[in-house]
């Protein structure tokens, strides 16, 4: 018989083409072999291609969702998807610290659908730098470390963020390194080059990433082994169909 599996928790809106979100992150943690539980942040009507609205579900009725759950389940760590704003995001973290001391909270600082569509008009920036230090990692890409930041660098942007956490740079829009992705904790810094497969474009590869990361860590791995098994298992989803919609398979 098996031994039972490490418990995850994922708070994201629901993408009911499967490919981002909730469902995306589900997925992840089954093919990684954690149990993995979900929170709705959101419920969104979308395609692969398209995305057509978004109904935001409010903080209460999101840690009713979470409050039974942490309350009967031992979670070492959780991810964080869209939110409705920073400011939300910053209660929802400090309550989930309430409620499972010690948990480890990995934030995917979603600020735009890979469809076009924008989920926050503004980024208020003290805001962010009131929630970093709460966090264990974010994962942000290119452009949305700029934006964090402040700055027109993303990778001195994702160096200053580190100063509070720690930074996975993803480095899929970047200009210099496309593909390359730079993990920063404090001072230090690991790069992990793309790897030799074809990647086609996908719809919630961000999503995927953070997930597997959220699940290697679970499973005991170091965040620096954490980070590169998961950028190994979203290269597999990226090349695995040339679709915006990507097969999840080790």
């Amino acid at each position: 018989m098996e031994q039972q599996r490490p418990v995850v928790m994922s708070f994201a809106g629901l993408d009911p083409s499967g490919g981002a979100g909730l469902l995306a992150d589900i997925k992840t943690f089954e093919q990684h072999r954690v149990y993995g539980l979900g929170v709705c942040t959101a419920l969104t009507i979308q395609t692969a291609s398209d995305f057509i609205s978004v109904d935001w579900l409010s903080l209460p009725r999101i840690l009713a969702q979470a409050k039974p759950l942490l309350a009967t389940e031992t979670v070492a760590y959780c991810k964080i998807g869209i939110m409705t704003d920073v400011q939300s995001l910053l209660e929802l973290v400090r309550a989930i610290r309430l409620l499972s001391p010690g948990i480890r909270i990995i934030v995917d600082p979603v600020l735009k659908a890979s469809a076009g569509h924008a989920f926050h008009s503004s980024i208020p920036r003290q805001a962010w730098q009131e929630l970093l230090p709460e966090l264990y990692l974010i994962t942000p890409n290119y452009h949305e470390a700029m934006l964090l930041a402040g700055l027109d660098d993303g990778d001195a942007a994702a160096k200053q963020l580190s100063a509070h956490c720690a930074v996975l740079l993803k480095g899929g829009h970047h200009q210099a390194r496309p593909g390359e992705d730079t993990l920063y904790t404090g001072n230090d810094e690991q790069r992990f080059p793309a790897g030799p497969q074809r990647a086609y474009p996908k719809h919630g590869s961000g999503c995927v990433l953070s997930a597997a990361i959220t699940a290697n860590l679970a499973l005991g791995h170091s965040l620096s082994d954490a980070c590169a098994n998961a950028k190994a298992y979203t290269e597999n989803l990226l090349s695995s169909h040339p679709s915006l919609t990507g097969y999840h398979h080790i």
